[in-house]
């Protein structure tokens, strides 16, 4: 009798079943892994912007908070920071200036007349349930607040992130 080599078909089904199943349950695992970095990022990003506008504001009393992003930011393409001013003042960095940042989108608007009294930041996932599913805001008190709702203005009612 000759001995049979290799594998059968029903043997390298059953692999290739396996492999299959265990990517079944390890690929949404991924997924909210990814959702939860782009959320910790997110979240980390919402406090530079509350420390670079704390910044903004000591450093020119005269204009209060800034603006926006492009106020926050060195100006573009000069890829350096000398001397900062008051539309240019280098506290974040040119990705997050840009308003994208690890899967969300970043608004920010000064407000409060002049000099501008406070400030409304806010973090959205660039596709809600895949690259993150809570929204995040802050203003001038400086309290990271989320939501699982479209966030169009961040105040008092909108719950502080524990």
């Amino acid at each position: 009798m000759r001995k049979q080599k290799g594998f059968s078909l029903i043997e390298l089904l059953i692999v290739v079943a396996i492999i299959l199943i265990i990517a079944a349950i390890a690929i949404p695992n991924l997924l909210r892994a990814r959702i939860a970095a782009n959320e910790s990022s997110a979240v980390a990003s919402i406090r530079t912007l509350n420390t670079a506008q704390i910044s903004y504001n000591s450093a020119y009393p005269t204009v209060g908070f800034a603006a926006g992003l492009a106020n926050l930011e060195s100006p573009s393409g000069s890829g350096g920071c000398a001397p900062p001013t008051s539309a240019n003042a280098c506290l974040i960095d040119s990705q997050l200036g840009s308003g994208t940042k690890s899967g969300y989108s970043f608004t920010m608007v000064g407000s409060g007349g002049t000099p501008a009294s406070s400030y409304t930041a806010v973090g959205s996932p660039l596709t809600p349930n895949q690259t993150g599913v809570r929204y995040f805001c802050s203003f001038a008190d400086a309290v990271v607040r989320y939501s699982a709702a479209s966030i169009t203005t961040c105040d008092n009612t909108v719950p502080p992130l524990q």
